[in-house]
């Protein structure tokens, strides 16, 4: 991404979604729609689907230029059940031009079936991030994420499940950063620091951004295993003082 980014804003124009892969199995928003009593399989448009185009009574967007937009992060943007309403997503993102839209994925195999006619080799102003949370899902999706056209693309290890090897990918050629977290809840897989550790020696081997956003509420360091409260989390990776390029 490029710019001074001024703030930060979600914006969920789905919610819903359907478990894919091993990283979804205590997936935070199942976790919090059973306390509502929603059904998380169930993929429906949100009352903000138009937010990025919704304006004050003195005409101005009430989103402001230069906002970072986290999308659609209580879904997956490329879950099937919202192909009906992707192209007026899309469009949004186009006209919107002077906001920055950040999305992760656990589809990017359906990526090149869902893109809008003018993409080209991508817009400016979006970032599609990919998740890989164990060996198998970086092995199966980050060839597909190298080729494909996205001109901002980050690497997501969270929850980081096991080891992952980042280093037959040459990610220094096309990825902008690498993101490590452990998982949350109290059902969490535990994190070894050394699996975080060894992603950090891929980034510095490549020249590539590295951020260590969370230790998740299980972690291992040095083979002891430690219960971290959710309020620490955060807080303890940055203590870990392990970042690159931030």
């Amino acid at each position: 991404m490029n710019g001074i980014v001024a703030q930060s804003m979600m914006w969920n124009l789905w919610h819903g979604c359907h478990k894919l892969s091993a990283g979804c199995k205590h997936c935070y928003v199942y976790r919090g729609d059973v306390r509502r009593e929603v059904d998380s399989s169930v993929v429906v448009q949100t009352k903000n689907f138009d937010l990025p185009l919704r304006k004050k009574r003195n005409g101005e967007f009430k989103i402001p230029p230069g906002t970072l937009v986290y999308t659609c992060f209580t879904s997956d943007f490329f879950v099937e059940d919202a192909d009906k309403w992707r192209d007026e997503a899309w469009e949004m993102m186009r006209r919107r031009s002077d906001l920055h839209f950040m999305m992760i994925t656990k589809r990017i195999d359906r990526f090149s079936d869902c893109l809008p006619g003018d993409w080209g080799d991508g817009y400016d102003n979006v970032t599609v991030c990919c998740t890989v949370e164990n060996q198998a899902c970086a092995d199966y999706r980050l060839p597909i994420y190298k080729v494909v056209p996205i001109k901002h693309k980050i690497i997501i290890c969270e929850p980081l499940l096991e080891r992952v090897d980042l280093t037959p990918y040459r990610i220094g050629e096309w990825i902008e950063q690498v993101v490590a977290g452990g998982e949350s809840g109290y059902e969490a897989r535990p994190c070894d620091f050394e699996w975080v550790m060894e992603l950090r020696r891929a980034c510095m081997e490549d020249d590539v951004s590295f951020w260590f956003k969370q230790t998740g509420s299980k972690f291992v360091k040095d083979g002891k295993l430690y219960n971290v409260k959710r309020q620490f989390q955060h807080s303890q990776a940055r203590k870990a003082a392990v970042n690159i390029g931030l």
